[in-house]
């Protein structure tokens, strides 16, 4: 794999391509989502949501500025696109949300254009910044900086409710047990149910998770892999799943 260039075979097998239609395939840009777990937007518009029957007219599309993602115009082509991104069809108005799918492994699905102002982001780290201040590095690259009282009520994983015009939190959901979790990753990508227990090992991210869904199913997976998305009623739109969706070896 060059450093420029990306082979359809080598490609993640979730992207909605041939590998025998062509060697090539357009390898995302450098941004807030690795290769693994983004899709470039040229491939979202052509390939997932079909607004192009071609890489041309799709790159046309992105380049006049008729897509935005997490409220943003973007017009880079190559643009990743990730988890729990919203994106917006401008001439339209349709609106989705990047979530995790059990065969898919991410798809957009329909939002409200209301909800398409909120972004739901996960806490992958904390730090000290100059001043005194903690800054929370979230999962799509966003950081938010407060005042270490402020900052010190939230912890690495739990996820956090952002406006996306001001950039601000307005919610936020500690992962624990009794709250809604979305698995994001591993076999069981895109089930979701409520956090029934958590069993800690001496490393946090692969501490054991039970999720028991709402028709009383229980599956395991690490936390690493949970998405915290609700106490009572998610603060997001969720992907409705099949029964034989759900029903998987765990």
């Amino acid at each position: 794999m060059g450093r420029r260039h990306l082979r359809r075979f080598t490609a993640p097998e979730w992207w909605s391509i041939s590998t025998k239609e062509h060697v090539w395939v357009v390898k995302p840009s450098p941004g807030p989502h690795p290769l693994s777990k983004s899709i470039p937007l040229a491939l979202l518009v052509r390939d997932v949501l079909r607004y192009a029957k071609t890489l041309r007219e799709a790159r046309y599309i992105i380049g006049h500025g008729m897509i935005k993602v997490d409220g943003v115009v973007r017009r880079d082509y190559k643009y990743p696109v990730g988890l729990m991104d919203v994106v917006e069809i401008v001439p339209t108005h349709e609106v989705y949300r990047m979530m995790p799918h059990p065969t898919r492994y991410l798809w957009p699905i329909p939002i409200s254009p209301e909800e398409a102002r909120y972004k739901l982001c996960r806490i992958e780290n904390k730090t000290m910044v100059k001043g005194g201040e903690i800054q929370l590095n979230l999962h799509d690259g966003r950081n938010i900086q407060l005042s270490r009282e402020e900052g010190s009520k939230y912890h690495t994983l739990d996820s956090v409710l952002v406006d996306l015009e001001e950039n601000r939190i307005v919610d936020s959901v500690s992962i624990e047990p009794g709250v809604l979790g979305l698995v994001v990753d591993g076999r069981n990508v895109g089930r979701y149910g409520i956090i029934t227990e958590m069993v800690e090992t001496y490393i946090r991210r692969k501490t054991a998770v039970a999720i028991k869904s709402s028709e009383g199913q229980e599956f395991r997976t690490v936390i690493d892999y949970v998405f915290a998305v609700g106490r009572e009623k998610p603060l997001i739109t969720l992907p409705e799943l099949k029964v034989e969706q759900q029903v998987q070896q765990t």
